[in-house]
């Protein structure tokens, strides 16, 4: 759907919104195909589910990818914007070490892991900044362009390289560690790359050694690869947070009914409030890239030589003006799990995203960070974006009318919505591990 489509759809959708009946009219997805999912090896799984919540992956070696993507919250880590490096502690508990600060938030709210195994999820990241593309010689087009190493088994696989090399997220700041001297240097794949510094420190542990043998069919004189760190995390990953099996599953599968608040708010989502417009197929998301005029909070993602706090969404990836300010549409399994909301985490209770969702430019006259579940540090700015051009911009964007819901609308979603909860997901089926072959705490 184009972009001036997707406006014109939504006016409409949005002129009036009653509460209904389930009708004939009521479009609803196909049940989801699991023979779409990626077929995941047992023993690569468990090797994965070490590596996930080993530190010895970060520069550092005190920050894992559990550490901003824990079970105990949804798969996100609880807070609107995250502290990597520089941060000590867990969740909404997380605060900035006394040391050794960080340098600054990562400025877009750490998404779900959910279902991403499944052919459908081609695009990751907030902008889509990698995804599937065939014409590549590595099947991928990611920031890295062809210097990127080939032989990532998965674009999800492909994704886990990212935090890794982000100085604020994994790699720890300029010059603290052989890692993030590396990242700086421009050094990743190769002799003295950074992919093969974290490699080298997993090659010397008898337990990780073993179990890479085994799941790579390694011989003797075979080096660990990053791609097969990534390929593991990956297959971990796939296994772990598959969610399929909602209450919403099973009503499309036709082995139970929902109950009715449930039924009114599925009703409202592919019907009178045009949801679906973006939130469609099986996993509610169109994976396309649309402007919502969400409130900017936050340092914003840019360069590090820019001084605004815009995030400019889509358009940092293409260039293209329609692009704008444009984010992709997030799937809402599990999404009452996943709080807080939106890109930058703005809003911790769903209802209150759900109505600045859908009145964004009342949503701006009203913000208060108090929304957020940020810890605030002395040197955060969590207002609103002040600079009013560049909320005008942001807002002209928007190809809908404010249209507020009633609280009726309001709860009957938050049903619907509820009933997308997988509980099997929700906790995981390997769990967090005891310990980790380097030794490292675990976050638990």
């Amino acid at each position: 759907m184009t972009r001036s489509a997707f406006g014109l759809g939504m006016a409409a959708a949005m002129i009036s919104l009653p509460l209904a009946a389930v009708g004939p009219d009521v479009n609803l997805p196909a049940p989801i195909d699991p023979s779409e999912y990626r077929a995941v090896d047992p023993a690569l799984a468990s090797l994965g589910q070490l590596l996930f919540y080993d530190p010895i992956l970060s520069g550092n070696r005190n920050i894992s990818c559990g550490t901003c993507h824990h079970p105990n919250f949804g798969t996100g880590d609880g807070v609107s914007l995250s502290l990597g490096e520089g941060g000590v502690g867990l969740g909404p508990d997380r605060v900035a070490s006394t040391d050794n600060r960080p340098e600054e938030r990562i400025p877009r709210h750490a998404p779900a892991l959910f279902n991403l195994g499944h052919a459908d999820f081609t695009t990751l990241f907030h902008d889509g900044r990698i995804e599937v593309d065939p014409t590549r010689p590595s099947g991928l087009r990611t920031p890295m362009g062809t210097e990127m190493e080939a032989g990532f088994a998965s674009l999800l696989s492909a994704q886990t390289m990212f935090p890794v090399l982000s100085p604020d997220e994994m790699a720890g700041h300029y010059s603290e560690n052989e890692i993030s001297r590396a990242v700086r240097m421009g050094l990743i794949t190769g002799d003295d790359g950074a992919w093969d510094l974290l490699t080298d420190r997993l090659e010397v542990i008898p337990a990780y050694r073993a179990a890479f043998v085994q799941a790579f069919d390694l011989a003797p004189d075979d080096h660990i690869r990053f791609t097969q760190v990534s390929d593991a995390i990956a297959a971990f990953m796939e296994l772990e947070w598959r969610a399929d099996n909602s209450p919403f599953d099973r009503y499309l599968r036709g082995e139970l009914p929902l109950d009715a608040a449930a039924m009114t708010g599925m009703t409202l989502f592919y019907g009178a409030a045009g949801c679906s417009a973006c939130h469609s197929g099986a996993f509610q998301t169109d994976h396309d890239f649309h402007a919502t005029g969400l409130v900017q909070f936050g340092p914003g993602k840019r360069a590090r030589f820019q001084d605004h706090r815009e995030d400019r969404g889509r358009f940092g990836v293409t260039g293209a003006p329609e692009d704008l300010y444009a984010f992709r549409t997030p799937s809402l399994r599990n999404v009452i799990e996943t709080a807080p909301y939106g890109h930058t985490g703005a809003y911790a209770e769903l209802r209150d995203f759900l109505q600045a969702h859908r009145t964004p430019r009342a949503a701006w006259d009203m913000y208060d960070p108090a929304l957020t579940t940020t810890p605030v540090l002395e040197e955060d700015t969590f207002a609103p974006l002040a600079d009013l051009a560049a909320r005008d911009a942001i807002l002209a964007q928007v190809p809908f009318p404010d249209q507020p819901l009633t609280e009726a609308e309001l709860a009957a979603l938050t049903a619907f919505l509820a009933a997308l909860t997988d509980p099997q997901s929700i906790t995981g089926r390997l769990g967090v591990p005891e310990d980790v072959p380097s030794g490292l705490p675990v976050d638990r």
